[in-house]
């Protein structure tokens, strides 16, 4: 049988399975697993094959418990005696024969993360790659003045100088500093001299010799004083004159305690080894400086938690689309504490804030300075404190607790980073606005991301990486998720669309993937994206194996297989094993019926009325924008929409819980 005519006939008989070339086939013989009825298959390699039926026909257990398990066997059993000992024994499936088989990985339908600390940054491994990004070609800016923190070595020292004129003459100094407090300078200076220096600039310009400016009689100096390191002429090209000056900085970085000075005929630059600007000393970007699982990385007022124990603004301020006027700020409402509101309520005019507007309408700016406050006002910021301060009065202990809760670290925002790894930025932006942008908006930055030619150098391979996970995980649908999201809070759906994204980045040729139902959770819009993922995951040289009811992603298909007809002891069989156009024509499966038109699901010709309802008014959480909706009772409701639109935060993180 022709490899082309063995992807086109419906299933290879008994005997003809034991004569195909495994190079070319995952040939299966007598597969007896849970309700498997001795069912022989041959899968052609590195193509995109569905498998489809009936829930509970049989399918998990022909590609799960059957393919991947075997799978999983022989790689197991293919290590060490030493190695299997720490994985445990794993029993072969109950099967005649399965060969041709590839090392299988399955990406199920599941959270199997439980780690805490575990995000979509660092399960994809982007974070690792933003992390070296940063360290290597990140500029760190001072939040003071905005200007960029820059180290001065001795070779940009060098380059200066020989970037200057030929036969400009410079001089090198390094300030005088006393080693210890109190020193009288006459002693540094009769320092200096054992060290073998013989000259020093003083304050005005002038030079001295030190032994005119020590000894008995002599007052001391009380002006600043700059040892005279060396003197030249610039002489571009002359290697002899390079070598002698690159010893004079870096000596002058050294009896200067990090401050090289160089003077020329007009000017003088003063250039530092040390890593500051503004008065204040940062740290260098390191790839532990942007790592939260790392004390030297994780944030100081959270410890790497993201999340403090504070003022939980929902408490605050419970009622949204309440105005200021009609009392929004919960803990002013009564009337001794309601004597921190009366200045904003008479002052509001002079400042240009809207008293009448409800909060939810209020901008992010006139938001915060309700916290804040100003000089017409003081606000919640000061208020709180004002209480905490009161604490050892019992009714101020009680206000305190009842306005408590788990709230975003202020410092970090939730990344878990130090405050100063947002100092360090890639074209304005830090690391921790990237990982709470979404990953849509996050893959435009990297694309869009201008470099200079020696950055892009040393980025390429980095940004490719980036760049192409990203990509992966918008085109699976995620693109609303942030890199900052915890793994343990996504559904199972999202969960396997990371997994497949993953796996994607990794690139891994000649293996067989495993996946369960992909599709559920998607709308039809985001399905064609999703066959782009599994072509190009099959593309690579994989064998990719997806059991499915989508009908978009069996029309994709190279080959359609149908396990059935019934469910439960009614399956186990092989009813088709053909192409799309093949299975349309099929009269005797359900899964052909149904695609073809021949039995459909029945729409009622009347539909139920209702007339109580369950409404939900101003819905805000997560990505809801102020929604309001009645949910009828006593009919059945269908809440709809394309992936990550906030179907699930309405119904789970808002309905479910205030019925409860």
């Amino acid at each position: 049988m022709s490899d082309n005519s063995a992807l086109q006939v419906a299933a290879p008989a008994h005997d003809e399975i034991d004569l195909l070339d495994p190079r070319q086939f995952i040939v299966i013989k007598n597969a007896r697993v849970h309700n498997l009825k001795n069912l022989s298959v041959a899968l052609p390699r590195n193509k995109f094959i569905v498998v489809t039926g009936l829930s509970g026909s049989g399918k998990s257990s022909l590609a799960f418990d059957t393919l991947y398990a075997e799978g999983q066997r022989m790689y197991v059993e293919s290590l060490s005696s030493y190695a299997r000992q720490f994985l445990g024994r794993m029993d072969k499936p109950d099967v005649d024969y399965i060969r041709g088989i590839s090392p299988a990985i399955a990406i199920e339908q599941k959270v199997s993360i439980k780690n805490n600390r575990s995000t979509v940054g660092t399960s994809t491994e982007i974070y690792d790659y933003l992390k070296l990004l940063f360290a290597r070609v990140g500029r760190t800016f001072s939040p003071i003045s905005g200007e960029q923190v820059r180290k001065d070595s001795v070779a940009d020292v060098v380059d200066f100088l020989f970037s200057l004129p030929a036969d400009t003459r410079v001089t090198i100094l390094a300030p005088l500093l006393r080693t210890e407090p109190g020193r009288p300078m006459s002693k540094e200076l009769d320092l200096l001299l054992q060290k073998g220096y013989g000259r020093v600039v003083l304050a005005d310009g002038q030079n001295a010799f030190i032994e005119d400016l020590i000894g008995e009689g002599k007052p001391e100096v009380e002006s600043d004083i700059f040892i005279l390191i060396d003197r030249a002429a610039v002489q571009p090209g002359d290697e002899d004159l390079q070598f002698r000056l690159s010893d004079s900085v870096q000596t002058a970085f050294f009896e200067g305690h990090g401050t090289c000075i160089v003077k020329l005929d007009n000017e003088t630059r003063t250039f530092s080894d040390k890593f500051e600007l503004d008065g204040e000393v940062f740290e260098e970007p390191s790839v532990n400086f942007f790592s939260f699982n790392n004390s030297y990385g994780a944030c100081h007022t959270c410890e790497g938690f993201g999340s403090v124990l504070g003022i939980d603004e929902d408490l605050v301020i419970p009622d949204k689309s309440m105005t200021v006027y009609e009392g929004a700020i919960a803990p002013w409402r009564t009337e001794k504490q309601g004597e921190w509101l009366k200045p904003l309520l008479k002052n509001g005019i002079r400042f240009d804030f809207p008293i009448h507007r409800p909060y939810n309408e209020l901008s992010a700016a006139e938001q915060r300075l309700l916290w804040t406050g100003n000089k017409h006002f003081e606000g919640l910021d000061a208020y709180f404190k004002w209480v905490s301060e009161q604490t050892h009065k019992i009714q101020y202990r009680v206000l305190q607790s009842r306005y408590r809760g788990r709230t975003v670290c202020p410092d970090c925002r939730g990344t878990r980073l130090r405050k100063d790894a947002q100092y360090v930025k890639l074209d304005g932006r830090s690391i921790t606005d990237l990982v709470l942008l979404p990953i849509s908006a996050a893959l435009e930055f990297f694309q869009n991301l201008s470099l200079s030619e020696h950055d892009m150098a040393v980025a390429d391979r980095l940004l490719a990486e980036i760049t192409n996970r990203l990509g992966y995980l918008d085109r699976v649908g995620l693109g609303y998720l942030t890199l900052n999201r915890l793994s343990n809070t996504l559904s199972g759906g999202e969960s396997q669309r990371i997994s497949l994204a993953t796996s994607l980045g990794s690139a891994l040729v000649g293996s067989m993937y495993v996946l369960d139902e992909p599709s559920i959770g998607l709308h039809p819009k985001d399905a064609e994206q999703l066959i782009g993922v599994l072509r190009s995951l099959q593309e690579l040289g994989n064998t990719v194996i997806v059991v499915e009811h989508e009908e978009k992603i069996m029309e994709a298909a190279d080959q359609v297989i149908d396990i059935g007809p019934e469910a439960g002891s009614g399956g186990g069989n092989l009813m088709f094993q053909g192409t799309y156009p093949e299975l349309l024509r099929d009269t005797e499966t359900y899964t052909g019926k149904y695609l073809s038109g021949e039995m459909g699901v029945p729409v009622p010709a009347v539909r139920r009325p209702w007339r109580n309802a369950l409404e939900l008014t101003g819905a805000r959480e997560n990505n809801l924008k102020n929604v309001s909706v009645k949910v009828p009772l006593g009919v059945m409701t269908v809440v709809t929409g394309v992936s990550g639109s906030g179907k699930s935060t309405l119904i789970r993180r808002i309905l479910a819980p205030a019925l409860m």
